[in-house]
C-alpha cells in the first residue's frame, strides 16, 4: 500500500461535486456568508472575546445559548432541504422530472431527517435544559462544567461532518435511520453512509455525556429545601429526558458500531447471509428511536407547564399528576418501539401488545393536556407570544396525537405504513410539539438570557405564519396518505395528485415566512433593546427561581444559595416579602474556562473525516492526538478560581440600584 493511499484513502478531486450546479451555488453562498462573518470578526477585533468568553467557556448559560444558536443555524439548512423536496414534488409529474435527479433527492430526504432530529431538535432542547435547569434548582453551574463544554463541541463536530458531506462526497441515500441492506457496503459502497455513521457517533458521545451531567446536576445540586416534589416541572421533564438519553443513546452507539463493522471489516450482523439479520438492526435502531421522540418532546412539555402557569397567573393544576405522568411516559416509551414496523410479520399477538401499549402512552399525555387546560380555567390569561405558541401547540399536538393512536391500530397501520399519512403524523407531533415549544421557550426565556424582551409584533407574525403554514403544508399529506401515496417518491404519474402537492408547497412557503419573521424579530429586538429592556429580572411575573436573578444572570447565578419552601419557589418568596441580602457576601468558588473540549472535539472531527474516506494514517494520527489532548488535560490542575467578595458586592449593589430605579 503506497503512502498517498494511506494519507488520502478514497479522497480525490472526483469527490467534489463541481458538476452539480445546485451544490456549486450553495457552496458559493456558504463561502460568501463565511467570508462576511470572518470579516466582521476581524473588523470588531472579536477573536479574543470569542475564544475567552464563548469557545472556552464552561458557564452553563453560555453553552446553552451556543446550543440554541447551533440548532437555529442547522434549522436553516434542514428547512432549505425541505423546501427543495416540496418544489421537486410539485414539478415532477408525467414527462417533467423536476430539477433534482433521484440520486440527489434520496440524499435530501435522508439528510433532512438526520439534521432536523440530531442537529436541530436535540441541540435546541439540550440548550434549553443547560441554560434553565441550574437556575431553576438554585445551582451555580452544572455538576461537571468541563464535560458540558466538551459535550457541546462534540455535537458541533457531528454537525460539521454533516455540512462537509454537502461539498465533499455525498450523504447517504438510505432514509434517516439507514436500514440495511440499503446501508450495507454492497448497496451503498460510497462515502454517504459513512458520513452518517461517524457524524452520529461523535455527536452521540456529546449527547450521552450531557445526559449524565444534567442527571448528576439535578440529583445532587438542588437548593436546600428543594425536595424532588418541590422541583419545577421543567426540571422534572429535564430529569426524565436525560434518564432516557443515558438509557437509549448507548444502544444507538452500539447499533451504529455493528453497522460500521459490517461496512469496514466485513462482519455479518445485519446482512442477509452468514447468520446476519437486517430486522435485528430495525429493532435496535427503534429501541433507541422511540425513546428519542420523548427525549425531544418531554422538555417542551415542561416549557408549556412553566408558560401556562406564568401567563394564567395561577399555580399549575395537578402538580403531582404532572410528575407521575412524566415518569409514566418515560417508562412506557421503552415498550412501544415495535409500532414502527407492525408490517415486519411478528404476528398478531406481538402486534396487539405493542398496539395496546402505544394507546396507553396517550393517557398520561392526555392528562397533561387537561392539566394545562384546568390551569388556564378561570385564570387571568395574558396572551403574550409564549402563550400563543402554547395554545397553538395544544390544538396541533392533540390532532397529531389522535392520528398517532389511529396508527397504533395494527390493521390501520398495515394500510397507512410507509405512506405520506405517516409523514404528516410525525411532523404533526414534532413541529406542533417540539418546534412550537422551542419558540415558546425562546420568547419566554430570552429576556432572562439577554436582558431585553423579544419584539411582540414580529413574534406574533412568526407564530401565525408557522401555525397556518403547518396546516396548509401537512393537511394535504394526510389526504394523500389516505389515497395510498407512498413517501420518499421524487416523481409521480397521476396528475390528479398534483393539486395536493401544490397546496403543501404553499404551506412550506408560509413556514419559510414564519422563520423569516423570527430572524427579523431577533434583529428588530436587538435594535430596540433599550425600549424592550428588562431591569427587574422578572418581566413576566415568573414563579420559579430563575426569575429571582438579574437578567442576564451574573456568572455565579446566585450570591447566596436560595432556600426553597414551595414548588413555585420565587412566587412563594414574593408572596412572603423576601428581601435580597445586601451584605455579608463571601468569595464564590467557580470553575475556570478551558480550551481542551474544543481541541479534542476538533481532533474528533478530523478523525471522523479520515475514517469516512479510509485515510488510515490521518485517522491514526488524529486518534493518538485526541488521546494525547485528553491526557494533557488531566494534568491541568488550574481548574477553578474564586470570585472576590468585593466583586460580588459590587455586582449585587448595581442590581439593587437598577431595581430601585425601575
Amino acid at each position: 500500500m503506497d503512502l498517498s493511499h494511506l494519507i488520502f484513502g478514497r479522497l480525490s478531486w472526483e469527490a467534489v461535486p463541481i458538476h452539480e450546479p445546485i451544490l456549486v451555488a450553495t457552496f458559493a453562498m456558504v463561502a460568501l456568508g463565511g467570508t462576511a462573518v470572518l470579516a466582521l470578526l476581524f473588523k470588531l477585533n472579536a477573536w479574543g472575546t470569542l475564544w475567552r468568553d464563548w469557545i472556552t467557556s464552561i458557564d452553563h448559560k453560555k453553552i446553552g445559548i451556543m446550543y440554541v444558536i447551533l440548532g437555529i443555524v442547522m434549522l436553516m439548512r434542514g428547512f432549505a432541504d425541505a423546501l427543495m423536496m416540496r418544489m421537486q414534488q410539485v414539478l415532477s409529474f408525467g414527462d417533467n422530472h423536476g430539477f433534482l435527479p433521484p440520486h440527489h433527492y434520496d440524499q435530501l430526504f435522508t439528510v433532512h431527517g438526520v439534521i432536523m432530529i440530531f442537529f436541530v431538535a436535540m441541540p435546541l432542547v439540550t440548550g434549553l435544559m443547560n441554560y434553565v435547569v441550574p437556575l431553576q434548582i438554585g445551582a451555580r453551574d452544572v455538576a461537571f462544567p468541563f464535560l458540558n463544554n466538551f459535550s457541546f463541541w462534540m455535537t458541533v463536530s457531528g454537525a460539521v461532518l454533516i455540512m462537509i458531506s454537502l461539498f465533499v462526497g455525498e450523504f447517504g441515500r438510505t432514509g434517516w435511520l439507514a436500514y440495511p441492506p440499503l446501508s450495507g457496503i454492497l448497496a451503498s459502497p460510497d462515502s454517504g453512509v459513512d458520513y452518517y455513521l461517524w457524524s452520529l457517533q461523535i455527536a452521540g458521545v456529546g449527547t450521552t455525556l450531557s445526559g449524565i451531567n444534567l442527571i448528576a446536576t439535578i440529583i445532587k445540586m438542588r437548593a436546600p429545601g428543594m425536595t424532588m416534589m418541590k422541583m419545577p416541572i421543567f426540571t422534572w421533564t429535564a430529569l426524565c429526558t436525560n434518564v432516557l438519553i443515558v438509557a437509549s443513546f448507548p444502544i444507538l452507539a452500539g447499533t451504529l458500531a455493528l453497522l460500521s463493522l459490517d461496512r469496514y471489516v466485513g462482519t455479518n450482523f445485519f446482512t442477509n447471509d452468514l447468520g446476519g439479520n437486517p430486522m435485528l438492526y430495525v429493532n435496535l435502531i427503534w429501541i433507541w428511536g422511540h425513546p428519542e421522540v420523548y427525549i425531544l418532546v418531554l422538555p417542551v412539555f415542561g416549557v408549556f407547564s412553566e408558560v401556562v402557569a406564568t401567563f394564567s397567573g395561577k399555580r399549575l393544576f395537578g402538580y403531582a399528576s404532572m410528575v407521575y405522568a412524566t415518569v409514566v411516559i418515560t417508562i412506557l416509551s421503552y415498550l412501544v418501539w415495535l409500532h414502527h414496523f407492525f408490517t415486519m410479520g411478528s404476528g398478531a399477538s406481538v402486534n396487539s401488545f405493542f398496539g395496546i401499549t402505544t394507546m396507553i402512552i396517550s393517557i398520561p399525555t392526555g392528562a397533561k393536556i387537561f392539566n394545562w387546560l384546568f390551569t388556564m380555567y378561570r385564570g387571568r390569561i395574558k396572551f403574550e407570544v409564549p402563550m400563543l405558541w402554547t395554545v397553538g401547540f395544544m390544538v396541533t399536538f392533540v390532532i397529531g396525537g389522535m392520528t398517532g393512536v389511529l396508527l397504533a391500530v395494527p390493521a390501520a397501520d398495515f394500510v397507512l405504513h410507509n405512506s405520506l399519512f405517516l409523514i404528516a403524523h410525525f411532523h404533526n407531533v414534532i413541529i406542533g410539539g417540539v418546534v412550537f415549544g422551542i419558540f415558546a421557550a425562546i420568547n419566554y426565556w430570552f429576556p432572562k438570557a439577554f436582558g431585553y424582551k423579544l419584539d411582540a409584533f414580529w413574534g406574533k407574525a412568526s407564530f401565525w405564519f408557522w401555525f397556518v403554514g403547518f396546516w396548509v403544508a401537512f393537511a394535504p399529506l394526510y389526504v394523500l396518505g389516505l389515497m395510498g401515496v407512498t413517501r420518499r417518491l421524487s416523481h409521480f404519474d397521476d396528475p390528479s395528485l398534483r393539486i395536493w402537492f401544490i397546496i403543501a408547497a404553499v404551506g412550506a412557503v408560509l413556514i419559510a415566512l414564519g422563520i423569516a419573521c423570527f430572524i427579523i424579530q431577533l434583529v428588530v429586538s436587538y435594535l430596540r433593546r433599550e425600549q424592550l429592556r428588562d431591569v427587574t429580572g422578572d418581566p413576566w411575573g415568573g414563579r420559579t427561581l430563575e426569575w429571582s436573578t438579574a437578567s442576564p444572570p451574573p456568572d455565579y447565578n446566585f450570591a447566596f444559595t436560595p432556600v426553597v419552601h414551595d414548588n413555585d419557589a420565587w412566587h412563594d418568596m414574593k408572596q412572603h416579602g423576601a428581601q435580597r441580602p445586601l451584605a455579608g457576601f463571601k468569595p464564590i468558588h467557580m470553575p475556570r474556562n478551558t480550551g481542551a473540549g474544543f481541541v479534542i472535539a476538533m481532533l474528533a472531527t478530523l478523525w471522523g473525516f479520515a475514517l469516512i474516506w479510509h485515510m488510515w494514517l490521518v485517522a491514526g494520527v488524529a486518534f493518538v492526538a485526541m488521546l494525547a489532548a485528553a491526557i494533557v488535560h488531566t494534568f491541568n490542575y488550574d481548574r477553578d478560581f474564586h470570585i472576590d467578595a468585593r466583586v460580588v458586592e459590587r455586582t449585587e449593589a448595581e442590581r439593587t440600584r437598577a431595581l430601585a430605579a425601575a
